[in-house]
């Protein structure tokens, strides 16, 4: 079974490598037929259920991940702000967002998120004011929850590049409703302090910190300025999609002061796994004792599973679990 696995993975790596070196040659990643089929063809090849652990490739297959990585995000970068000018041209934008792809999978992704935040945040969630770290100029994960979940939210969108939120802000100019619950602004998510402690919920994007220390830095930023029970919702990848977005290690999440309190991991067309964790007083300690520092397991020994309505996946671990039962995935319930 182990070599079966290992050619399989051989397989797998040999293909991303080909696709990373033919889109690397591409002359523009902007939308065009040929960056379409190419992206197509590497989206098809890492959401099926893949035995590969990406953490444990070796050096150079590690350093044309994380250079895929980066050419997978400045591509969704241009092929949001392609459709954001193009719906903007609408009378009402916010009627046409279905011409976007992938709008489906964000709503899938925000109905996921909410359904996890109601199940596990203890006593629930109903957030007066809301953070979204890295909006961009396609803000369909804030527009669907403000939509469809949160009707009496604020939400606060942060991105880095201003003319990301520039076109994010046209796409609300007419409507009343989730248009007034919408604000943007152009700030480095570490530059933000005192008004972390504002949000009842923090969002934080796939694509802020690619690297895995850029990452462990942003939410240690977090940790370090959130309220004491406000919720942290952090986009990871699982297998074979850990090459198309980076993998959180939960471990950084409770190094950085929450307690994680459930991770899931779907197995459709939602390519993003989904943390959640919760700001806590003394759940630094905790975890510095449960984790790397002592081996101590303190926390509950449960696994929390995503039971219906919610379809997304069997894979729901609690973070009591070594970091190599979250890489390998193999709970079997």
């Amino acid at each position: 079974m182990a070599a079966q696995n290992n050619k399989e993975v051989d397989a797998l790596v040999e293909k991303i490598t080909g696709l990373h070196a033919a889109i690397a040659k591409l002359p523009s990643l902007s939308p065009s037929p040929a960056v379409d089929a190419l992206f197509t063809e590497l989206v098809t090849a890492c959401v099926p259920p893949s035995p590969v652990d990406v953490t444990k490739l070796g050096p150079e297959a590690q350093e044309m991940r994380e250079g895929l990585i980066r050419l997978c995000s400045e591509a969704e970068g241009k092929l949001e702000a392609h459709y954001s000018d193009m719906l903007a041209a609408f009378d009402n934008p916010l009627d046409h967002l279905g011409m976007f792809p992938y709008y489906s999978n964000y709503i899938n992704l925000s109905k996921l998120e909410y359904e996890l935040l109601a199940r596990y945040v203890p006593g629930g969630i109903a957030p007066a004011r809301v953070a979204f770290i890295g909006s961009g100029p396609l803000p369909f994960s804030s527009f669907v929850l403000a939509a469809r979940h949160l009707p009496d939210t604020m939400f606060d969108n942060y991105d880095l590049c201003g003319a990301a939120n520039d076109r994010a802000s046209k796409l609300f100019r007419a409507d009343t409703d989730v248009g007034a619950r919408m604000s943007f602004h152009t700030a480095d998510v570490a530059d933000l302090a005192g008004e972390l402690a504002k949000y009842d919920v923090v969002f934080l994007a796939a694509l802020v910190g690619m690297a895995a220390e850029d990452k462990a830095k942003v939410i240690a930023h977090l940790g370090a300025h959130m309220a004491d029970g406000a919720a942290l919702v952090v986009r990871s990848a699982h297998g074979a999609r850990g090459f198309l977005y980076p993998i959180v290690d939960p471990q950084d999440i409770t190094l950085g002061g929450f307690e994680v309190l459930a991770v899931c991991h779907p197995d459709d067309d939602v390519v993003n796994s989904v943390i959640i964790a919760q700001k806590s007083k003394d759940v630094h300690v905790s975890g510095l004792r449960s984790g790397r520092a002592g081996g101590v397991q303190s926390a509950p020994a449960t696994v929390p599973v995503v039971s219906p309505p919610c379809r997304f996946g069997e894979m729901v671990a609690d973070m009591t679990q070594k970091r190599e039962e979250f890489a390998n995935a193999e709970v079997a319930f």
